[in-house]
């Protein structure tokens, strides 16, 4: 997509000791250890925004942008991003449409953005930091904030105890059988927080992993390419299960008007029994309950299969493309960069957010025993990875309004109770105006 048609469409997600990776480099690790600016040179500043929507890794952000301007007092960084209910690409596009895009930012859809131009490539000296980068246009945009954590069932313990599940589900079967046993005891099984968009995504990608992309990976292309459709077999399996969700009973009522930072205290509470969502919830869970005793599990597939999302992704820390053509506030950001991924601040964050490094250099940092579970699972060679229908690049990048599109089309046959072919013939009419948009 060129530069011209991009700006049309602006304008149209008891503790273990775990030993993990984190940055390495040896001059690289140096300058982030000491963490300071040369005091003669006059005070530079840039912007920096990110996606605010989970509490846990705002905070962490927000902790690590403090600690860095209180070790490099000739630095200031004026953090632009925003929290609210809309999400984070839409963020972007109107700073862009602005004229305030970050100077650095959290890239998510990194080949929509480098396609238009908007952000650079990341500085070579940076590159050696990371165990990988995926590339895009066959060049290396981001410093990867962590690699990408699994969705799965938090619960309670004692609800599930008491509803007599003696064993976390090992088929889908037994996932809907365990369901049924809360429904039965007056509790809602899931509470999912639907007021904030991104959260949507946790259950419709499930469902489209299980069904669409682990059987094919370049499905997005093919549907492009006008060789499969959302009506086809895969797919309308996968939004019938997700409906079925809703529609019988096992997600509590409440869901459009319950915020994402709202879900852990409706599971502490004993509002509801279970919440799917990422690992970045353990530490809220435990914040907001301290005894709160809760379990995890990946919900497993019609066969029994565990696919989860996995990947990795060019995703993280990206430079914009103006800002690099300022020598001072480039080799500013570059020192923001290495001491992020220094050794002691990025266990910090990786501990505030319960994160996957994706760096070199090996650093320790207490996990709970849920965030354990997760990184077995995560190297058990059976498990399957796939990515978020939005999380592909390349050929397999999906048009830029679609995913907030089929989400809050997902929202309007959940109200209306009327999912069918219909709803799945509107989202391939979708996907090709949008792609036909973007040609122009």
């Amino acid at each position: 997509m060129n530069k011209r048609s991009f700006l049309k469409v602006l304008a149209g997600t008891a503790a273990l000791s775990l030993v993990l990776t984190a940055c390495g480099g040896s001059t690289e690790k140096n300058e982030g250890a000491a963490g300071t600016a040369d005091p003669a040179k006059k005070e530079v500043s840039f912007t920096l925004g990110y996606a605010t929507g989970d509490p846990a890794t705002k905070q962490a952000m927000a902790d690590a942008v403090d600690a860095f301007m209180k070790a490099n007092p000739g630095i200031k960084i004026k953090n632009i991003s925003e929290g609210g209910s809309a999400a984070y690409l839409d963020w972007l596009k109107t700073k862009d449409a602005v004229g305030e895009f970050p100077d650095l930012v959290e890239m998510r859809d990194t080949q929509l953005f480098a396609d238009a131009g908007k952000i650079a490539e990341l500085p070579a000296d940076l590159q050696g930091l990371f165990e990988s980068i995926p590339q895009v246009n066959n060049k290396s945009y981001v410093a990867p904030i962590a690699l990408p954590v699994p969705q799965g069932m938090i619960y309670s313990k004692k609800m599930y105890a008491d509803a007599g599940i003696t064993e976390e589900p090992k088929t889908y079967a037994e996932f809907i059988t365990a369901m049924e046993k809360l429904k039965a005891k007056g509790v809602s099984p899931i509470v999912v927080g639907g007021k904030d968009i991104f959260h949507w995504g946790f259950w419709v990608n499930k469902f489209l992993i299980d069904e669409v992309f682990i059987k094919n990976p370049d499905w997005n292309a093919q549907r492009t390419a006008g060789k499969v459709s959302f009506t086809d077999e895969g797919p309308m399996r996968a939004m019938q299960e997700f409906t079925n969700l809703f529609t019988k009973g096992y997600v509590d009522k409440g869901y459009l008007s319950t915020a994402d930072n709202q879900t852990a205290s409706m599971l502490v509470t004993g509002k509801a029994a279970g919440l799917f969502s990422g690992p970045w919830m353990f530490d809220q869970i435990k914040q907001a309950d301290p005894n709160f005793d809760f379990g995890w599990y990946p919900v497993p597939d019609r066969q029994g299969g565990v696919n989860v999302v996995g990947l990795p992704q060019p995703q993280g820390w990206a430079l914009s493309s103006n800002v690099v053509k300022d020598a001072e506030k480039t080799a500013a950001i570059k020192t923001f960069i290495r001491f992020f991924f220094n050794k002691e601040q990025y266990g910090k964050y990786l501990k505030a957010v319960n994160g996957i490094p994706a760096t070199k250099e090996k650093v320790a940092y207490e996990a709970l025993p849920q965030m354990k579970e997760v990184i077995d699972m995560m190297a058990d060679p059976q498990v399957k990875k796939s990515l978020h229908i939005n999380g592909f690049w390349g050929e397999n990048q999906i048009p830029p309004q679609f995913r907030n599109w089929f989400y809050k089309m997902a929202q309007e046959w959940l109200t209306k109770g009327d999912f069918g072919p219909e709803y799945m013939k509107k989202a391939d009419a979708e996907w090709d105006n949008e792609v036909k948009a973007m040609k122009k």
